[in-house]
C-alpha cells in the first residue's frame, strides 16, 4: 500500500466534494471527481469501493489511461494478478509512458511466473530510469527464478553497488547464492543484511534454514529463528520449523509447545497436525495422536504416512478392524512392504480373522526369503509421486518416515513496490502503528480476545429510534466492503436524496446520509452533510463525533499528495507552498480537536473521544497533550487497552522505557496482541 503514494504525484490533489449524482454511469458524470474519489478509496486500502469508481470512468471515457491503471493496482492488491496484467496492458496501449504502469504489471507477471514477460516490463522501465530500484530488484529475482544465475547475480552487484544500504539487495543475492550451493557467501550476505536492518524476519529465516539444513547447527538455527519470531509472530510455518530444531535438540516440551501454537494460529496447517501426531505418539498420547492423522486424512487421504502412523496406532489401542482398514489401504498402494503386512497380520489376528493373518504372515515370510532383510515403510513426503511396486525402490523412498517434516518458509524475496510508508511513528523498519481513531460505524471486526463492545449511550440510544438504515456501532478497525454492501449505500444515498428533495430535511437524515458518503469514501460530502445536521441540532454529539473523523479522512488523503510533492517543491524552490500546507494540516487538525471537544460537552463519558484527541495530538507530535488525553480515557475506562497501547508508544517515543513497558504490557493484558511485538523488538 505504501507504493501508493508515489501514484499520487500525477495529481498533486485529491478533489473529496462528489455530491451523488455524480454516481450515475454517464458521459455526464465528472470523470475527474470521481477519478480522485476512486484514488482517495484506494489510499485507504478500500479496493473493491475504488474499482466501482474506476469502473465509472472507463466506462464514461474509455480511452483514458490512468483509470485503468488504476484499478490495475487495486486488483493487485487483491490477488487478482491476470486482472491486473490486463489492466496494466490496456493502460499502456492508451499511454505507453505510464512507467509505474511497467512496474505493477511486471510485479503481476512475476507473481503469474512469467517472468520473461515481467523482465521485459523492468527492462522498459530501466530505460526511461536506468537506476530504478525496483525495477533492478525484481528483474534480478526473475533471473534468479528462470536460473539465469549469471546474470541474476550481474544485477544484484550492480544494485548494491548503486544502493550499498539496500538491506533486500542482500538477501536477494544471497538466496541466489544458496541456489548455486555457495552458503558461505550466501552467509555473508545475510550477515550484511541483518547489519543494515534487523527487524526482518526473512533474514534471520534464510540464516536459520542454512544453519539447520546445511550445517545441522540447531543451537544457531533455533537462535535465530526464535529471532523471526519475534519480528513475525503470526506465521505458522516458524513454528513447525522452531519445533522441528527443538526437537532435535531433545526438547520435546519445547517442539510440543510450538506445534500447538501453530495449529492455534492455523487450524488447518496440515504438517503441524502430522508433526504433532507423530510427537504424540513418542510419548504414548495414542489417543490425541490419532486425533492429528485423522485430521490430516480428511485433508489428505493419499497420505500413506499418516495412515500407515494411525494404522499402528489403532493396533496399539485395540482397534484393530480400523488398523486393518488402514493397512489395507496402504498394501494397496505398496504390496511388498513386508512390514506393513506383518503388521496387519498381527491386526487381523487379534481381531479373530485368523486365515486372514496366516495368509499375511506367510507372504510376508516369502518376501522376506527373496530380499533378505525387512523393508521399513519410511516414505519422504513426496514419495507417492515417484513410486514403483519393485522392493528396492520402495526400500529407497522409505528411509525417513518416523522423521517430523519442516515446511517451505515465505522467506523467499518476492517482488516489491516502492519502500515508502505512512503512518508510522517510529523509524521505517520497525513500522509500529499506533491504534487507530475510533469511528461511527455499519461495520465492525470485533476482537476475539475481547468480547467488550464499545459502549456510548448516544449510539444506543439512535440505534433505538431505528432511524437508520443499518446498526450503528462504535469501532477502530477498518471493513473493507464487498460489492453488495457498496452498492447498499449507493441506494440508500439515493433514498435519502429522494426524501430530502420532496420534504423537510431532519438533521438525522442528513447525519444517515454523511454515514453512508462514509462508508464509500467519500468525506467531503459527508462533511457538507453533518454541517447540516449540526446546524440543525447543535447538540448533536454523534454529528461532531462523524464530522472529526470525515475532516481526519480528509486531512490523511491530502497529506498523501502533499508528502509526494515536498521533494519536487524543495527542488523548484517553492518550499513556501509546503509551509503553507503544514498550517492547513495544522488548523485541519484544530477544528478536529475543536468537534471532540463539542463531543464531550455534549457527552461527557465518551472516552473515546477522549482517545481520538490523543490520537490528534500524537499526529501533530503535540506528545504532552497526547499522553493527557490517553490518561484521562483510562482514568475513565481501566480496561481501555488502545488508550494504554498509544500512551506507551508515545512514552516510548520520549525515551522513558519504565513507564512505555509498564504500559504496553497492560495492553497486551488487555487483549491488544501487538503489545507483545513491540515489547520483544524493545528488547523486554
Amino acid at each position: 500500500m505504501a507504493y501508493l503514494l508515489r501514484l499520487f504525484s500525477r495529481q498533486c490533489s485529491i478533489a473529496l466534494f462528489f455530491m451523488c449524482s455524480c454516481l450515475a454511469v454517464n458521459a455526464q458524470i465528472n470523470t475527474d471527481q470521481v477519478m480522485n474519489i476512486g484514488k482517495n478509496a484506494l489510499y485507504f486500502e478500500d479496493y473493491i469501493l475504488s474499482i466501482q469508481y474506476f469502473n465509472q470512468v472507463i466506462k464514461a471515457k474509455p480511452w483514458l489511461a490512468d483509470p485503468y491503471f488504476y484499478r490495475a493496482v487495486a486488483k493487485l492488491d487483491l490477488e487478482d494478478y491476470r486482472g491486473a496484467e490486463e489492466d496494466c496492458s490496456l493502460a499502456i496501449e492508451r499511454n505507453p509512458f505510464i512507467i509505474d504502469a511497467y512496474q505493477v504489471r511486471g510485479i503481476a507477471r512475476q507473481t503469474l511466473k512469467k517472468s520473461r514477460e515481467a523482465i521485459a516490463d523492468y527492462d522498459e522501465g530501466l530505460k526511461q530510469m536506468p537506476e530504478h530500484k525496483i525495477f533492478l530488484m525484481n528483474k534480478a529475482v526473475c533471473q534468479a527464478d528462470l536460473k539465469d544465475y549469471d546474470n541474476a547475480e550481474k544485477t544484484y552487484s550492480r544494485l548494491i553497488s548503486i544502493y550499498p544500504n539496500f538491506s533486500n539487495a542482500y538477501l536477494g543475492r544471497a538466496q541466489l547464492l544458496v541456489a548455486k550451493g555457495d552458503t558461505v557467501s550466501a552467509l555473508s550476505d545475510i550477515d550484511k543484511s541483518i547489519s543494515l536492518n534487523k527487524n526482518e524476519p526473512n533474514a534471520y529465516v534464510m540464516r536459520a534454514e542454512i544453519e539447520m539444513h546445511h550445517k545441522r547447527d540447531y543451537k544457531a538455527a533455533l537462535a535465530d529463528m526464535d529471532q523471526a519470531i519475534t519480528l513475525e509472530p503470526h506465521y505458522a510455518g516458524y513454528f513447525i520449523n522452531r519445533a522441528f530444531m527443538k526437537y532435535n535438540l531433545d526438547d520435546y516440551f519445547g517442539a510440543m509447545s510450538d506445534y500447538n501454537y501453530a495449529v492455534d494460529l492455523d487450524p488447518t496447517n496440515v504438517t503441524a497436525h502430522f508433526n504433532r501426531g507423530l510427537l504424540r505418539t513418542e510419548v504414548s498420547d495414542n489417543n490425541k495422536a490419532i486425533e492429528d492423522f485423522t485430521y490430516v486424512l480428511r485433508s489428505q487421504p493419499d497420505n500413506f504416512m499418516a495412515r500407515y502412523n494411525r494404522a499402528l496406532l489403532y493396533q496399539k489401542t485395540g482397534q484393530y478392524k480400523r488398523a486393518v482398514r488402514d493397512f489395507d489401504v496402504v498394501l494397496k498402494k505398496y504390496p511388498k512392504f513386508e512390514a506393513g503386512i506383518y503388521a496387519r497380520a498381527e491386526s487381523r489376528r487379534l481381531a479373530g480373522d485368523m486365515k486372514g493373518a496366516e495368509h499375511d504372515y506367510n507372504y510376508g515370510r516369502e518376501l522376506f526369503k527373496q530380499k533378505r532383510h525387512l523393508s521399513q515403510y519410511e516414505p519422504k513426503p513426496d514419495a507417492d509421486k515417484s513410486l514403483a511396486d519393485d522392493a528396492e525402490t520402495q526400500t529407497a523412498v522409505m528411509n525417513k518416515f518416523n522423521t517430523l517434516l519442516t515446511v517451505e518458509t515465505n522467506n523467499k524475496v518476492k517482488p516489491e513496490y516502492e519502500d515508502k510508508a505512512r503512518g508510522h511513528i517510529q523509524d521505517n523498519n520497525v513500522q509500529i502503528d499506533p491504534e487507530p481513531m475510533f469511528f461511527l460505524s455499519y461495520y465492525d471486526k470485533g476482537n476475539k480476545l475481547r468480547e467488550n463492545t464499545n459502549y456510548v449511550k448516544e449510539v444506543t440510544e439512535v440505534n433505538s429510534t431505528k432511524m437508520l438504515p443499518f446498526v450503528l456501532v462504535l469501532t477502530n478497525a477498518q471493513v473493507k466492503l464487498y460489492e453488495d454492501q457498496i452498492q447498499k449505500h449507493f441506494s440508500s444515498i439515493e433514498y435519502y436524496n429522494g426524501l430530502m428533495s420532496t420534504s423537510t430535511p431532519r438533521s438525522i437524515d442528513y447525519f444517515a446520509r454523511a454515514l453512508d458518503y462514509m462508508m464509500v469514501k467519500n468525506p467531503a460530502a459527508a462533511i457538507q452533510d453533518l454541517n447540516n445536521a449540526i446546524k440543525l441540532s447543535p447538540k448533536f454529539s454523534l454529528a461532531y463525533m462523524a464530522r472529526a473523523t470525515a475532516n481526519f479522512m480528509s486531512i490523511e488523503s491530502e497529506k498523501a499528495t502533499a508528502d509526494i510533492a515536498t521533494e519536487s517543491l524543495k527542488q523548484t524552490g517553492t518550499a513556501g507552498n509546503a509551509l503553507l500546507r503544514e498550517k492547513q494540516t495544522s488548523h485541519g487538525f484544530t477544528e478536529i480537536i475543536s468537534d471532540l471537544d463539542k463531543v464531550l460537552e455534549f457527552s461527557p463519558s465518551n472516552v473515546y473521544a477522549m482517545f481520538n484527541k490523543g490520537n490528534i495530538y500524537l499526529a501533530m507530535q503535540d506528545y504532552t497533550s497526547a499522553i493527557s488525553a490517553y490518561s484521562e480515557a483510562i482514568s475513565a475506562k481501566p480496561d481501555f487497552g488502545e488508550a494504554y497501547y498509544n500512551r506507551g508508544l508515545v512514552y516510548m517515543r520520549l525515551g522513558n522505557k519504565e513507564k512505555g513497558v509498564a504500559d504496553l504490557s497492560k495492553a497486551g493484558e488487555l487483549g491488544i496482541l501487538p503489545s507483545y511485538n513491540v515489547l520483544k523488538r524493545m528488547g523486554n
